[in-house]
């Protein structure tokens, strides 16, 4: 049974990937920022440990041989920031990184996989024309993301060195955001708490009332489901050659069609919420990511689309499977 570590495994891509490498075999071992789990990982038969990746010392807390891979999920982000501290960019994403490959390449460990911003790419968005996973990375100027960016480019950089230098086969994920239920609906924005907008219009949804769909309505973006997401982690260990690698899938839907297929699959009852449009107002960013490569390497397919992924959600909701993690809705009002 091989051994992978996640870092990041309390926050939501990491606890759904400690689950689906636990179910197809993995020895997991869970690592959060948080002092407890309140024994959840144990209750799935995982290991947990509290480490701060800032502080190198933590990490003798955790195994020191036959590591076959590191997932590297942890790091400070501005959904997660309230107010504004770009230290901590620096610190977690740059310093807590290296601390990481450090650890990665005492334990012998063969690969690492990482979670890269897409913000590096959205400078070619706007467009139906989908981003190469080998496309050069840049990073906005402005805005509470321009530190974030900076410091995910600069991890990227720290990875493929430790790559070339000590044979880690690194593989890099560039993420949009991953749709995936947790009971937290809220996020910030430049500092500011606000709720996720796609959380906002499911609850309306599920009580039938009008749903707004601002500017262009034929803008698309990609909607990646968390499974997709847990199935490409398994390609990268077993897959023998890394590289840069998009998450996305092959199932393009405008704005328009979500709405209507989350109006579809949310409604509790048989009044169900009208669409109205709002075309003076912004337009949803629209991307498509190119995901060939992926599924050229990795093995990659995708089975998700974008009816699948609200009925996997919804369902989700339902079971409450991260409860004794997270909590409940009520928690976070």
């Amino acid at each position: 049974m091989k051994k992978v570590i996640i870092f990041g495994a309390t926050g939501l891509v990491g606890a759904y990937t400690a689950m689906a490498l636990k179910e197809s075999g993995y020895d997991v071992v869970a690592v959060g920022r948080r002092a407890s789990d309140n024994g959840f990982f144990a209750e799935n038969g995982m290991t947990y440990h509290s480490v701060d990746i800032q502080k190198k010392d933590d990490f003798n807390n955790l195994p020191q041989n036959d590591v076959f891979a590191i997932f590297h999920f942890a790091g400070a982000m501005p959904a997660h920031m309230k107010g504004y501290n770009p230290y901590e960019y620096i610190n977690s994403n740059i310093t807590g990184t290296l601390n990481v490959l450090e650890y990665a390449r005492n334990v012998h460990s063969e690969k690492i996989i990482f979670s890269q911003s897409v913000s590096d790419v959205l400078y070619l968005g706007g467009t139906t024309t989908p981003i190469p996973a080998d496309s050069e990375m840049h990073y906005p100027l402005t805005g509470d993301h321009a530190v974030y960016s900076i410091s995910k480019n600069a991890a990227v950089g720290l990875i493929r060195h430790y790559e070339q230098e000590f044979g880690i086969t690194a593989y890099i994920l560039r993420l949009p955001t991953i749709y995936a239920y947790h009971p937290n609906p809220y996020y910030y924005v430049n500092g500011e708490k606000k709720i996720l907008g796609y959380r906002f219009l499911m609850n309306k949804a599920e009580k039938g009332e009008p749903i707004e769909i601002w500017g262009n309505p034929q803008n698309q973006k990609e909607f990646v489901y968390v499974d997709d997401f847990t199935q490409l982690c398994e390609c990268c260990l077993k897959s023998e050659q890394g590289g840069i690698f998009n998450v996305g899938n092959d199932f393009p839907l405008s704005f328009e069609e979500q709405m209507k297929l989350m109006v579809e699959v949310f409604a509790r009852t048989e009044k169900k919420s009208p669409l109205t449009y709002r075309p003076e107002m912004p337009s949803s960013p629209q991307f498509i990511l190119d995901i060939s490569n992926a599924k050229s390497v990795l093995g990659y397919k995708p089975e998700y689309d974008c009816k699948k992924a609200f009925e996997a959600f919804r369902n989700e909701k339902n079971l409450q499977r991260f409860k004794m993690l997270w909590g409940s809705e009520e928690d976070y009002e």
